[in-house]
């Protein structure tokens, strides 16, 4: 006699897939003082933009073997640290300035939507993910990132301690990049700080860091994708950014949002905070499931994807407008 065994069913909850173009590819970010410039500096960065998309797509194609590679485009705005403006204006700006200069703006995205979207906390679920790499010849006298809100690629330098009486202090020793090739490049990442309240703002890298994730398909709750697009209309956008969705998708025919590999161009401005990107997403411990669903489907369309998640993030950063 065979006994039953009895298992709920959200014990092992399903990784929902998502769709897959092979590339993402970032037109820009926006902020409140380059909307500031008028429709002039928006122009200008859509037309320093243009050649490198323009790049982009003749690499995209080269690595496609002949076969037409699927990218899509993408936006984000800055509605997190500063409100500004209102989508009703911002947006039908964005999309005619990008269509002066021969590019198309398929999804945009609100960067308060990469802390929480649709009653997803998705900054801190990245948090919670985050395994913090121990440097070699540590003793865990570092506070869990839980704790300090800060992420290093190392070891930082240990912090001086008072002597005791007659006794000489010890020398000073640099930090050290665990992952170094023969000289470090140490970075320390701040990753939230609290106002006068207690509430908890995240920073601008781990913002980013979500971002790209979201943009890889490797962000889920409980198995269910998030921040994913919905479709928009620039004649009827609201005039309060909270009303506008996360993720709209202005270009209907547009191919998928998230993508195996991305691909940001960016005025140099943004390399430090792309560099912290990068230490987090080093330090991420992703969705198990959706790696594996990437890593077979990647497979079967002939697109190899690097291991490491970091690796599937280029940037291309040129001197601004």
């Amino acid at each position: 006699m065979t006994d039953a065994v009895f298992q709920e069913t959200t014990a092992e909850p399903r990784t929902q897939s998502v769709p897959l173009s092979h590339l993402s590819l970032e037109l820009g970010h926006l902020y409140m003082e380059d909307f500031e410039g008028g429709p002039g500096r928006l122009r200008r960065h859509f037309e320093r933009v243009r050649p490198w998309v323009d790049a982009v797509h003749a690499d995209a194609a080269a690595q496609a073997g002949g076969r037409r590679p699927r990218i899509s485009t993408c936006f984000l705005v800055d509605d997190y640290f500063t409100r500004f403006s209102t989508p009703a204006d911002v947006v039908p700006a964005l999309v005619e300035e990008a269509g002066r200069a021969g590019l198309v703006i398929d999804y945009l995205a609100r960067e308060s939507g990469c802390a929480v979207a649709d009653k997803v906390p998705l900054a801190e679920s990245v948090v919670a993910r985050l395994v913090a790499s121990p440097p070699p010849g540590s003793h865990g006298l570092r506070p869990p990132v839980s704790e300090t809100g800060w992420l290093a690629n190392g070891q930082r330098s240990p912090a001086p301690r008072t002597p005791q009486a007659m006794r000489r202090a010890g020398p000073w020793r640099p930090p050290q990049e665990t992952s170094a090739r023969r000289h470090s490049v140490f970075m320390d990442v701040e990753l939230w700080s609290d106002d006068e309240d207690g509430r908890r703002q995240w920073s601008c890298p781990l913002l980013a860091a979500v971002w790209q994730l979201a943009r890889l398909g490797l962000l889920r709750n409980e198995g269910e994708p998030v921040l994913t697009p919905r479709p928009g209309d620039t004649g009827r956008l609201p005039d309060d950014w909270d009303e506008l969705p996360p993720l709209l998708q202005l270009n209907a025919s547009a191919t998928p949002f998230s993508a195996y590999r991305t691909c940001s161009v960016l005025p140099h401005r943004f390399l430090p905070v792309e560099h912290a990107v990068r230490v987090v997403l080093d330090q991420t411990e992703v969705d198990a499931g959706a790696l594996r669903q990437i890593a077979e489907r990647s497979a079967r369309e002939g697109t190899p994807v690097p291991e490491a998640v970091a690796d599937r993030v280029t940037y291309v950063f040129h001197a601004g407008p």
